[in-house]
């Protein structure tokens, strides 16, 4: 069965079945590897996409409830030539260790900023809350954030 999905502004249609977790189309069919497989149980948030502008697991949303929705991933924020204020400050503060975790967490601080675009430091706490980092930097992607609120 074929399924057409909006990914970063681009309709591509994939062999699917509804039920396939949309991280396995991205990953798989779509190469776009910038979500990641974590826990596969929504407790992570290294999956975590955007679907019409709102962070969701990717790794326990069904493809086929996508429907005519834009799903932005990290590859989807910007590009090398023109990095979301984002991931310019995730750069600059090299809020990243291992980066295993970024992509999620930088799609969740999208999210955010599309929706509230002066948070406070403990917003963006609350906000990326539900995001693992085992490495521990979290006090670096808040510091990330928050220049990306400035700049």
């Amino acid at each position: 069965m074929a399924i057409d999905l909006k990914v970063n502004g681009t309709v591509r249609s994939v062999p699917a079945e509804p039920d396939t977790p949309l991280l396995y189309v991205l990953r798989n069919d779509l190469e776009l590897n910038g979500a990641k497989f974590g826990c596969g149980l929504s407790q992570c948030g290294a999956c975590t996409v955007l679907i019409d502008g709102v962070a969701v697991r990717s790794c326990i949303t069904p493809v086929g409830t996508i429907g005519t929705k834009a799903v932005t991933t990290l590859e989807g924020l910007g590009t090398i030539d023109k990095p979301h204020p984002l991931q310019k400050a995730f750069i600059d503060e090299q809020a990243a260790q291992c980066g295993y975790c970024m992509s999620g967490i930088s799609i969740a601080a999208a999210a955010l900023l599309a929706s509230n675009k002066q948070p406070t430091e403990q917003e963006v706490r609350a906000a990326l809350d539900k995001n693992l980092c085992r490495c521990g930097s979290h006090n670096r992607v808040v510091k990330a954030v928050m220049r990306a609120v400035h700049e």
